[in-house]
C-alpha cells in the first residue's frame, strides 16, 4: 500500500510539473508572437518611407499577416487536436522565425535609402545652389537621372516583407487555438481562467518589449554604419527619416526560434489537473483515451468534422459572440495599427517616441487589467450569465470614455504653400499654385520636394529656397538660413531644418491622450477574460479546439485583412503633399490634414464598435432563457469524481446483490 501512494504522489508531481511546464512555454510562445507582431505594427511607417508606398499598400502588406493564418486555421484548429499538439505549436515557432527573417533580407539587397532633399550634403557658404538663386539650378536628392529610373527605390522589394509576414502568420495559426484548447482540456474549470489570464498578460509583456525595441531600432538611422550620420539633414521627427527597421526583425526570428525548443519535449496529454492523485480516475482517463484512439482509427479523424461546424453554426450565442469579435476587431486592428501615425501626424512626435509612449502608457494597465480579471473570476467563481454581463458593461463604459479623445487635439502644422498663405492666413486646400508668391518667383525653386524649414516667424515652408533664402551658414542638421525674403518679420530672417514646434500647449494635450488611452485599455482588458470565458464556455468541451480556431479565423477574413488596407486608403485621402522620387513618381506621404485624419481614425473605430452593443444586449437576453453545455459543469473535476464514484458505487452494488439474493434462498430453503 506504501509504495502505491508512492507511485501515485510521484505521478502527481510529474504531471504537475509537466502542466506548468506547458503554460510557462506556452506564455513565452505568446511573448515572443506578440512580440514580432508589435514590432510589426509599430514599423509599418518606416516600412512605408523605406518603400515610398502609400498607407494603403503598408495596410495590405500588415494584413497579409492574416492571410497567412487563416489558410490553416481552421485546419490546424481541428486536426491539431488528433495530432500532437505541444510539437505542432513548437513548429509554429519556427516558422515564425522563419518569416521574421524573411522582412529582413530587403535591406541586404537593396542600395542605401535616399531622401529626397533640395540642401546638399556639404552645405556651406561656398555650396548655396540649394538656395534661391536668380537664374540658377537646383541641386536635388535624389536626382532626376532618367538612367536610374529602373532602379527606382520604390521596386518590388516590399514584397519580401509581405512574403515574410504571410510565414509569420502561417507559424502562428497553432499557438492560439491548440495552446489555450491544451489548457482547457487539462486544468481544472476553476483554475482555467487564471492560467488564461497568464497567457494573456504574456501576449502582453511581448508588446512591451517589442514596442521598446522599436522605439530604439526607429531611433538608429536605417543605414548606420555604412553612412556618415553627421552629413544627415534630418532628424527622427522628420517624416522622410527611416530607422533600422531590419535590426528588429533579426531579433525576433531568433526568438521565435528558441521559444520553440520545449514544446518538443512535452508530452501529448496529461492527466486532468486534481485528479492526478487518484489512481483509478487516472486509469479510466487512460481507458477513455484508448477508446477515442481507437475510434479515430476506425472512422477516420475528420468523422466529426462536419457534425461539429453545423452545432457550431446553429449555437445562437457562439454566431453573436463571433458577430461582436468581428467588430470590435475592426476599430481595433485600426487603432493598434495606426496609433503611432495618429500621434506623429497629430501631436508632432518621432516615431521612437510615439512607440515608446505608447508602450509605457497602454501596456502596462492591459496587463494588470488580465490578472485582475482571470483573479476575479477565479475568487468568486463567476458564472457564464455573470461574466457576460460583467464583459458587455464594462465595454459600455470604455466605449464611452473614447469620446473624449476628440478633445484632446493640437492644430494643424502650418506650412505656407500647403494650408497656409504666405501672409500667415490659414487656407482649407491644397493648390499647387500656391507654393509661389512674389518673394520666391524669380528664385528656380522646385515646387514638389519636400525638405521643410522652420522659420522665426513660427512658420514652415517646403523648403530654403521657397522660403526665399540666399545664404547659410552651418553643416548637416545644424544649417541655418539666412536673408529669408518670405519670412516676414521685423529683425534678420531666418531659418531653420525641420517643420516648427507644435508649442507646449500641444505636448500637454498628448498627455491627456495618452491618460486617456491607459484608463480606457486597463478597463477594456478587465472585461477581456470575462468575454473569453463566454466564448469558450458556450460550445461543447469537444468543439472547444474548433470554436476557438473558427472564431479566429473570421476576425481573420473579416477583420485583420480588409481593415487596415480601408482604413489605410482612408488615411492616404487626408494626405496634404506626397512625397516625390527619382522620376517625377509620388512616394509616402509627408504631411496629412490632422482634423480630417483624427476623424477618421477616432471617429470611425466608435461608429463600428456603438454597433457591436445591439448583438451583445441579444446575447445577455438569450443567456436568460437558454443553459449552455459548461454551466452545470462548474467544475470538470467535480463531473469526473460523481462519475468514478458512480462506477464505485455500481460494483459495490454488483457484489453486494449476490450475496442477497444468497441469503433469500437460504431463508426459503430453511
Amino acid at each position: 500500500m506504501g509504495e502505491t501512494e508512492k507511485r501515485i504522489e510521484t505521478h502527481r508531481i510529474r504531471c504537475i510539473s509537466k502542466l506548468k511546464m506547458f503554460l510557462l512555454a506556452i506564455t513565452c510562445a505568446f511573448v515572443s508572437k506578440t512580440l514580432s507582431g508589435s514590432y510589426m505594427n509599430s514599423m509599418l511607417t518606416q516600412i512605408e518611407r523605406q518603400f515610398n508606398i502609400p498607407t494603403s499598400l503598408v495596410g495590405f502588406i500588415n494584413g497579409s499577416f492574416e492571410i497567412g493564418n487563416l489558410l490553416l486555421i481552421i485546419f490546424v484548429s481541428y486536426f491539431g487536436t488528433k495530432l500532437h499538439r505541444p510539437i505542432m505549436i513548437g513548429i509554429g515557432c519556427v516558422v515564425m522565425g522563419l518569416g521574421c527573417f524573411l522582412k529582413s533580407l530587403p535591406h541586404f539587397l537593396m542600395n542605401q535609402y535616399e531622401y529626397e532633399s533640395t540642401v546638399s550634403v556639404s552645405g556651406n557658404l561656398s555650396s548655396n545652389s540649394f538656395l534661391c538663386m536668380e537664374n540658377g539650378t537646383q541641386i536635388l536628392r535624389p536626382t532626376q537621372d532618367p538612367s536610374e529610373c529602373t532602379k527606382e527605390v520604390k521596386s518590388l522589394m516590399w514584397v519580401y516583407v509581405l512574403v515574410g509576414n504571410i510565414v509569420r502568420g502561417m507559424g502562428e495559426t497553432p499557438i492560439l487555438p491548440l495552446g489555450i484548447s491544451y489548457i482547457e482540456d487539462f486544468a481544472k474549470s476553476e483554475n482555467s481562467p487564471l492560467y488564461i489570464g497568464l497567457i494573456e498578460t504574456g501576449a502582453i509583456i511581448g508588446p512591451l518589449i517589442g514596442l521598446l525595441l522599436a522605439s530604439f531600432c526607429a531611433n538608429v538611422y536605417v543605414d548606420t554604419g555604412s553612412v556618415n550620420t553627421d552629413d544627415l539633414t534630418i532628424t527622427p521627427t522628420d517624416t522622410r527619416w527611416v530607422g533600422a527597421w531590419w535590426f528588429g526583425f533579426l531579433i525576433c526570428a531568433g526568438v521565435n526560434v528558441l521559444t520553440a525548443i520545449p514544446f518538443f519535449f512535452l508530452p501529448k496529454t496529461l492527466p486532468k489537473e486534481g485528479l492526478e492523485n487518484n489512481a483509478d480516475i487516472i486509469k479510466n482517463e487512460n481507458e477513455d483515451k484508448q477508446r477515442e484512439e481507437d475510434k479515430k482509427e476506425k472512422y477516420g479523424i475528420t468523422k466529426d468534422f462536419l457534425p461539429f461546424m453545423k452545432s457550431l453554426s446553429c449555437n445562437p450565442i457562439y454566431m453573436l459572440f463571433i458577430l461582436i469579435s468581428v467588430i470590435q476587431f475592426n476599430a481595433f486592428v485600426n487603432m493598434i495599427s495606426f496609433m503611432p501615425k495618429y500621434i506623429e501626424q497629430q501631436y508632432g512626435k518621432s516615431s521612437s517616441d510615439a512607440i515608446f509612449l505608447i508602450g509605457i502608457y497602454n501596456l502596462p494597465p492591459i496587463c494588470i487589467g488580465y490578472i485582475i480579471g482571470g483573479l476575479i473570476m477565479k475568487k468568486f467563481k463567476i458564472t457564464v450569465k455573470q461574466a457576460a454581463h460583467i464583459g458587455c458593461w464594462l465595454s459600455l463604459l470604455e466605449y464611452l470614455l473614447h469620446f473624449l479623445s476628440f478633445l484632446v487635439t493640437c492644430e494643424n502644422s502650418s506650412v505656407v504653400g500647403i494650408n497656409t498663405s504666405y501672409e500667415g492666413i490659414p487656407q482649407d486646400l491644397y493648390m499647387g499654385n500656391n507654393v509661389f508668391a512674389n518673394c520666391n518667383v524669380d528664385c528656380n525653386c522646385p515646387s514638389k520636394i519636400w525638405d521643410p524649414v522652420c522659420g522665426n516667424n513660427g512658420l514652415s515652408y517646403l523648403s530654403a529656397c521657397l522660403a526665399g533664402c540666399e545664404t547659410s551658414i552651418g553643416m548637416g542638421i545644424n544649417m541655418v538660413f539666412q536673408n529669408c525674403s518670405c519670412i516676414q518679420t521685423s529683425g534678420n530672417s531666418s531659418a531653420v531644418l525641420g517643420l516648427c514646434d507644435k508649442g507646449p500647449d500641444c505636448s500637454m494635450m498628448l498627455q491627456y491622450f495618452l491618460i486617456l488611452s491607459a484608463m480606457s485599455s486597463f478597463i477594456y482588458s478587465l472585461a477581456a477574460i470575462p468575454g473569453y470565458m463566454v466564448l469558450l464556455r458556450c460550445m461543447k468541451s469537444e468543439e472547444k479546439s474548433l470554436g476557438v480556431g473558427l472564431h479566429t479565423f473570421c476576425t481573420r477574413v473579416f477583420a485583420g485583412i480588409p481593415a487596415p488596407i480601408y482604413f489605410g486608403a482612408l488615411m492616404d485621402s487626408t494626405c496634404l503633399h506626397w512625397g516625390t522620387l527619382k522620376c517625377g513618381e509620388s512616394g509616402a506621404c509627408r504631411i496629412y490634414n490632422s482634423t480630417t485624419f483624427r476623424y477618421i481614425y477616432l471617429g470611425l473605430p466608435a461608429a463600428l464598435r456603438g454597433s457591436s452593443f445591439v448583438p451583445a444586449l441579444i446575447i445577455l437576453i438569450l443567456l436568460r432563457k437558454c443553459q449552455l453545455p459548461g454551466e452545470n459543469a462548474s467544475s470538470g473535476t467535480e463531473l469526473i469524481e460523481t462519475k468514478v464514484k458512480g462506477k464505485k458505487n455500481e460494483c459495490k452494488d454488483m457484489y453486494q446483490k449476490p450475496t442477497v439474493l444468497n441469503d433469500d434462498e437460504l431463508k426459503t430453503k430453511l
